[in-house]
């Protein structure tokens, strides 16, 4: 087992990783029960594979697990959705006292934060992460949210977990493409500041994607160990710091904005092609060595993941893609930041990038491919 602390004062939280952890998870969650129940959110999906194990120990335990199921999917963050959660929350009438267990990916982890933080002005909830994506990234730092119409997590708040209980068992029910598109945010921890991380991955990341144990507790691990310490430094994204760990995320919003938050493309898969645009992109403006861009597109072309607009499935042209990005939460002042390298492990906010030479770039990367 690996412990890692989030250390925000009064917020600190432990990140507990176990393989089997789901199998023994009374250990862990038996002393956030109250009244002898847990009420435990998650989706169809996820219900079917990874249920029955964490029933199954909290009755052991004699703990009853009160399930609230929701349908799979980014559609499931949503207002409706939000709305229906509260709702099953109330009925069963949830407590400011207690902790309500997100059981599930992103949309879930995400939804169910934000419905906590809200739900009677703020009661608890405990993440358990089950996608890799949501292991690596989403569980951690209390990013809360769900989508709007005009772009994706535009309404949401800054909200802690409790807990995060991570067992790396549950990856193996995944399809082969969910495991992928998680991957893509570990690969950016060696993109954002460590080099040698990033050279691990290319050397290792397949043993990952195929399964193996080693790999994927080794990377789990050394990713939640950088966000835990970039969140401590910057809980609110108000230094600048934890703005980093948005790398690939401004170009990928807009692709998934474009793709319509549809499985057409994962949110994974769309902070991949955002990573090689934006390295691309930092190489087109002299910043970058372009030899350090084709590093990067060459390895998530070698795991299959989409690396330009062509394998993203977008269609747009640059400027519809632009129009998307003028949602992003993060513009100020009528200015978006950009993440941007001087090279693998070097990555920077930058506020001057001028958006009709991001629509141009992104049109002559269109042509290019």
């Amino acid at each position: 087992m690996a412990l890692v602390r989030v250390a925000l004062d009064a917020r600190s939280y432990d990140i507990i990783i176990e393989e089997g952890a789901l199998d023994r998870a009374a250990a862990h969650l038996a002393q956030y029960a109250r009244k002898d129940r847990l009420v435990v959110v998650t989706d169809a999906n996820v219900a079917r594979a990874q249920l029955p194990r964490l029933e199954a120990s909290l009755r052991g335990a004699g703990i009853a697990l009160e399930p609230i199921i929701l349908p799979a999917g980014e559609q499931t963050k949503s207002w409706r959705h939000l709305e229906q959660l509260l709702d099953a929350l109330l009925a069963l009438e949830i407590e400011r006292g207690d902790h309500v267990v997100a059981l599930g990916g992103g949309v879930i982890g995400d939804l169910v934060g934000f419905a906590a933080s809200i739900l009677k002005r703020g009661c608890h909830f405990i993440q358990v992460p089950t996608t890799l994506l949501a292991q690596v990234d989403s569980s951690v730092g209390g990013k809360t949210a769900i989508n709007a119409k005009a772009g994706k997590n535009l309404i949401g708040s800054f909200y802690q977990p409790g807990l995060v209980l991570i067992d790396p068992s549950t990856l193996d029910s995944l399809p082969p493409r969910e495991t992928r598109a998680g991957y893509a945010e570990v690969v950016k921890y060696g993109l954002i500041d460590d080099p040698d991380f990033f050279a691990w991955c290319e050397a290792e990341g397949h043993r990952l994607l195929d399964g193996d144990s080693g790999a994927r507790a080794y990377a789990i691990e050394r990713s939640v160990q950088a966000k835990a310490a970039i969140v401590a430094d910057d809980e609110r994204e108000t230094s600048g710091r934890r703005a980093l760990l948005n790398l690939g995320h401004t170009f990928g919003h807009a692709l998934e904005a474009d793709t319509g938050f549809s499985d057409l493309l994962l949110h994974g898969e769309g902070v991949a092609a955002g990573m090689a645009l934006a390295f691309r992109y930092s190489a087109r403006l002299g910043l970058c060595p372009a030899a350090d861009a084709e590093r990067v597109t060459a390895h998530l072309k070698s795991v299959g993941l989409p690396h330009n607009l062509a394998s993203a499935h977008v269609k747009a042209d640059g400027a519809a893609l632009v129009a998307h990005m003028l949602h992003d939460k993060k513009m100020a002042a009528g200015t978006l930041p950009f993440l941007l390298a001087r090279g693998i492990g070097q990555t920077f906010l930058s506020k001057d990038v001028a958006l009709d030479d991001v629509a141009a770039f992104l049109n002559e990367d269109r042509a290019a491919a």
